[in-house]
C-alpha cells in the first residue's frame, strides 16, 4: 500500500511540474509588471482553451499531491 501511494505521488508531483512549466508568465518583464496591473482588474482572463485546462491540472495536481503526503506521513 505504502509503494502505491508513492507511486501516485510520484506521477502526482511530475504533473504538477510539467503543468506549472507549461503556463505562460502573468507579465512579461518590469514592463508588464507596470503596465499590466490594469489588465489583471479589468479582464482579459482567459477562461476557455489551453490556459484554462492547465489552471484546472495544477489545481488538481496540487490537491493530489498534499493528500498523498499527508496520506503517507499519517501511515509511518
Amino acid at each position: 500500500m505504502k509503494t502505491f501511494l508513492m507511486v501516485l505521488l510520484a506521477i502526482a508531483s511530475i504533473i504538477l511540474i510539467a503543468s506549472v512549466l507549461l503556463q505562460s508568465g502573468n507579465s512579461s518583464g518590469l514592463s508588464g509588471s507596470i503596465a499590466g496591473g490594469a489588465e489583471q482588474l479589468f479582464g482579459k482572463k482567459k477562461s476557455k482553451g489551453y490556459e484554462a485546462i492547465l489552471t484546472k491540472v495544477t489545481s488538481i495536481g496540487a490537491v493530489l499531491f498534499v493528500i498523498l503526503s499527508i496520506a503517507l506521513v499519517m501511515m509511518e
